[in-house]
């Protein structure tokens, strides 16, 4: 999933006709970041590093890329997905959305994400987020700046893409 994100965020990245990008999914789930079962010992450190290393590029080509990049996020953003919200230049959500940096839930810290975190939202807010791994919904996540604008989840593509064409 990094990987074929990636190859969309460069596509026709130097084109003119570039305006915008808007990143979504489809199902109940924005993202909920890296799956763990496949970062397991077998995988070995070489993999669990080029996913990691190619996560961190994703994030760098949508904070440096020419273009502004908006999430539409309907759902769950955990962790990693998390990150991508923070990192885009534009996040409207829907108010089913809700947001999270479960890691510390699983023995594990959400370190790349929360730096991503911490530039979006309070110092106070981020820690919260990220030593407890409970989730804020889409109205907290707008009142600490990690949202552009919540709207109800029947017109968030219509709102979404009334900010692209602006």
């Amino acid at each position: 999933m990094l990987k074929s994100l990636q190859s969309d965020i460069l596509h026709d990245a130097d084109s003119n006709d570039l305006k915008v990008i808007i990143i979504s999914a489809e199902g109940p789930v924005f993202s909920s970041g890296h799956d763990l079962k496949e970062l397991t010992e077998e995988q070995g450190r070489d993999y669990h590093a080029e996913v990691f290393q190619t996560c961190s590029k994703v994030m760098m080509h949508i904070r440096n890329h020419p273009v502004p990049v908006i999430a539409m996020v309907n759902g769950l953003a955990a962790a990693a997905g998390c990150q991508l919200v923070a990192s885009c230049d534009i996040a409207v959500a829907s108010d089913k959305s809700s947001f999270a940096t479960p890691g510390v839930n699983v023995g594990l810290f959400c370190s790349t994400p929360g730096v991503a975190l911490a530039r979006a939202v309070p110092r106070k807010v981020a820690l919260e987020m990220l030593f407890t791994g409970e989730p804020i919904s889409a109205q907290e996540a707008l009142l600490h700046g990690l949202l552009s604008k919540v709207v109800p989840e029947a017109e968030l593509q219509e709102e979404t893409m009334r900010i692209a064409r602006k």
